[in-house]
């Protein structure tokens, strides 16, 4: 459930913004509200399942999970949805850490591997079916249906929790961290909120918010430092591997992130692709990724640790600077397949050795924790980035698009018609009262300007890819 929902919301998008009448701003908060939740609350999720169960809690979860989807699939504009969204963020906050719990609890140590090898092969195929089912529903149905079909897996997952899960839980080894958890929603909100809303309505206005959550951060890393039973014990980072492997973390995934929320968008309303095709586009990289992960993982034992976190990462790096190609119109297996595979190999270089660095540079009895923080960063670093990369895109669509509406013979009133509605980006409406000739100039304009903040979007994801594979070179030190 969780892992299809991660995959093929991203696909509805431009179908939300056409039935929903949004802007860029608000879909952003459609991936944004669920990340949040999920972001913030998923060190307190697994610790929630230690204390009271972790069946409980897991099963908890998914009907969190499944009553917010059903009231995604409801929605009636797009305000709802961005609440039903962030119910859907505080339900997997629950069910993602839970299963992974369930699993480690459930298996000797000897079969615990090809346990985990399992659910990791299970969610990687999940996540590649996700973006093709979900552009078929849409294509063939309504975006509703790419929530609505949590329902029957939910209500599959809770039968087979209560016949075959055994409860169990650590409640003497297990205390809560709410106010840390409180912090650290409160904070990352904040920022987000600051970040997103500076898009539409000015830096300026919103620099006050960005400030108050900086003071927020800064508050919730001095509580955790002082509090007996951390939600994100600070006492890890005294590993400067582990502190390497998570900045490497979050300079990754802040690209694969930031740079992805875009791509459907570009596919769908810039290149006119039908939404199962924009969702077929992405499948090199899922399928890369699960078929060379068990490859990959092999690589620490034959190279050690740190050259494939500097290979991988300057891969993706160059899967990003072909996405700078591109223009509108072109060929999907010479434009768009070659980043797409290649984003896919350095990922999947990068992936399965920085698990097994991060687990390795901690205590045993601490890789639990350790697992979970890196999780936690890795979605910290998408949440961020979406929000910044959202900034940028729109700072240089309106440029552009100012500059062509300049340089453009078309009346006034058209001009400021298409000006006003360019927090929409390409999903700008048209008017329908100019002839086909002016249409179609505006819609090229439209395009152009998206693609010149495409590209400026991937430029920065092959920037921050290349800023991992230097942070592996710095600061992990690996042997064979």
């Amino acid at each position: 459930m969780a892992f299809i929902d991660g995959t093929v919301v991203n696909v509805a998008l431009p179908a939300l913004q056409t039935n929903l009448k949004a802007t860029a701003v608000d879909v952003q908060w459609v991936i944004e509200a669920y990340s949040l939740l999920l972001s913030a609350l998923l060190l307190v999720g697994g610790s929630l399942g230690d204390h009271y169960g972790r069946r409980n809690i897991f099963l908890i979860g998914v009907a969190i999970f499944a009553l917010a989807s059903a009231t995604c699939g409801f929605a009636a504009n797009i305000h709802q949805l961005i609440a039903a969204r962030a119910l859907q963020g505080l339900g997997a906050a629950l069910l993602v850490p839970g299963s992974l719990a369930i699993i480690s609890s459930s298996f000797s140590e000897n079969e615990r591997g090809r346990a985990i090898g399992t659910w990791s092969g299970f969610s990687a195929i999940t996540a590649a079916v996700g973006p093709v089912l979900g552009g078929w529903l849409i294509e063939h149905v309504s975006w509703r249906a790419v929530f609505f079909i949590n329902l029957p897996l939910a209500l599959v997952v809770i039968l087979i929790s209560l016949r075959y899960v055994a409860e169990n839980s650590d409640r003497e080894n297990t205390r809560i961290d709410w106010l840390g958890a409180i912090l650290a929603a409160l904070s990352l909100g904040a920022l987000v909120y600051g970040l997103i809303e500076s898009s539409r309505l000015g830096f300026s206005d919103r620099s006050v918010i960005v400030v108050a959550a900086g003071i927020l951060i800064v508050g919730f890393f001095l509580f955790e430092t002082r509090t007996s039973k951390p939600m994100l014990p600070l006492s890890l980072f005294r590993s400067p591997i582990f502190t390497g492997t998570n900045l490497l973390t979050f300079l990754l995934y802040a690209a694969l992130g930031g740079s992805l929320f875009f791509l459907p968008l570009n596919l769908i309303q810039v290149q006119h692709y039908a939404p199962t095709a924009a969702g077929a586009a992405l499948l090199p990289f899922i399928l890369l990724m699960f078929l060379l992960s068990r490859w990959s993982g092999g690589l620490v034992a034959r190279y050690g640790s740190r050259l494939p976190l500097i290979v991988g990462p300057l891969i993706a790096a160059c899967g990003y600077a072909l996405f700078l190609r591109p223009g509108i119109g072109g060929n999907y297996w010479t434009d768009f397949f070659p980043p797409v595979a290649l984003l896919g190999l350095g990922m999947a270089v990068s992936v399965a050795p920085l698990t097994t660095v991060v687990m390795g540079s901690v205590p045993q009895n601490r890789s639990g924790i350790a697992s979970g923080v890196n999780n936690a960063v890795a979605r910290t670093a998408g949440l961020v980035a979406i929000a910044v990369f959202g900034i940028v895109m729109l700072h240089i669509f309106k440029g552009e698009l100012d500059r062509q509406m300049t340089n453009s013979k078309l009346p006034p009133t058209v001009v400021d018609s298409i000006r006003a509605q360019s927090t929409k980006l390409a999903a700008i409406a048209i008017p329908e009262n100019q002839d086909a000739a002016t249409q179609q100039l505006i819609r090229r304009a439209i395009d152009e300007s998206f693609v010149s903040g495409f590209r400026k979007v991937m430029a920065i994801g092959a920037t921050l890819a290349m800023g991992a594979a230097v942070t592996a070179m710095a600061l992990i030190r690996g042997t064979k």
